[in-house]
């Protein structure tokens, strides 16, 4: 955002101090929870988290473009990513009924199993990591926080 004059409106103290701990912070747990991961189910951050996604999705099957959306990634990497995953047994591609250019990405019961085992090294990786680090406030602010932030982004 340009101040009236055309030079930048340079972030103060607080406001770089906020954005950088956002910055680090969010590398830092995302590289513990991707550890957490593949040290114990060989699985991606990443790939867990479109598992997640299927697996709460009607019929375990989402259209590549809503995940997409869903996970904030292009319909590029999605595939490339969805290609791996569907190599690996975890999911499977399905054509969309009625539509020729739409394509499903479906489930598998080996993907179901993945998750089921990789869920509970999750979950508490991110209870250790940040959740149980917050207390309940804090947890409400980072959560209408980081839902105004995706709905600016979004165009909401």
């Amino acid at each position: 955002m340009s101040g009236g004059s055309g030079q930048p409106r340079w972030l103060n103290v607080e406001e770089m101090r906020a954005w950088r701990a956002y910055v680090v912070g969010k590398a830092l747990l995302d590289g513990q929870l991707n550890r957490d991961l593949q040290e114990k189910h060989q699985l991606a951050l990443a790939d867990y988290e479109l598992l997640v996604r299927l697996s709460e999705a009607p019929g375990g099957q989402v259209r590549m473009s809503t995940l997409a959306e869903q996970v904030a990634s292009s319909k590029s990497r999605i595939s490339h990513q969805i290609g791996r995953m569907e190599e690996a047994g975890l999911v499977r591609r399905q054509e969309c009924p009625g539509d020729r250019r739409g394509v499903f990405a479906v489930l598998t019961n080996y993907g179901q199993e993945v998750l089921r085992s990789a869920a509970p090294t999750h979950v508490r990786g991110v209870r250790d990591n940040l959740i149980g680090l917050l207390s309940e406030q804090e947890r409400l602010v980072l959560a209408e926080v980081f839902e105004r932030v995706m709905n600016h982004l979004r165009g909401r």
